[in-house]
């Protein structure tokens, strides 16, 4: 049975639509942002137990808590993602794109040109489909908020194009932050 937080508030009222919100880096931040009083749409790939179960802390938080599955690496999915926050909630307030996927490989000719296209579609791609679908839905004072890594400024001998598509990811964050 899962304890009841109050939230702090200081976002309560505000929607976030959370990529990859069920597991991971994704989840810590679905509980920070419902602790603080936000309602959440999580959207996800395919793991229901851990989005069922994130779903369930979430709601300890007193926050509500919507369920969005499929592979954003598919622009339609992206559409729908923004579509279903916005007919559960009404608005959306923060946008954070978040899923991403990788394969670890040792050489780069171990890397298929399926997987080279997947990890971009889902890492970077749909971090474009995702926004283009969420502006006309945000207002003055709404955030967007990319998450990339580490890799894309070091680099990854075993993580090519993971590293690949999270420089990708900063460099389309500063112009969209000048474009906005």
């Amino acid at each position: 049975q899962p304890r009841h937080y109050p939230p702090t508030g200081k976002l309560t009222g505000k929607v976030c639509l959370i990529t990859g919100g069920d597991s991971g880096i994704g989840k810590a931040v679905s509980l920070l942002f419902a602790k603080e009083g936000a309602d959440i749409a999580i959207a996800y790939l395919s793991e229901a137990d851990d989005a069922a179960q994130t779903q369930q802390e979430i709601g300890a938080f007193g926050t509500s808590c919507l369920l969005i599955k499929g592979d954003l690496g598919e622009e339609t999915n992206c559409k729908t993602a923004v579509k279903k926050t916005i007919q559960q909630f009404g608005k959306l307030d923060v946008l954070i794109n978040n899923a991403a996927l990788h394969w670890e490989a040792k050489s780069l000719m171990d890397i298929s040109t399926k997987q080279l296209l997947n990890t971009f579609n889902t890492n970077f791609f749909s971090y474009f489909w995702l926004t283009k679908y969420a502006l006309p839905h945000l207002k003055k004072g709404s955030c967007i908020i990319n998450t990339t890594s580490v890799t894309a400024y070091r680099g990854s001998p075993h993580l090519l194009y993971y590293s690949s598509t999270k420089g990708a990811i900063i460099t389309a964050t500063r112009s969209l932050a000048l474009n906005l």
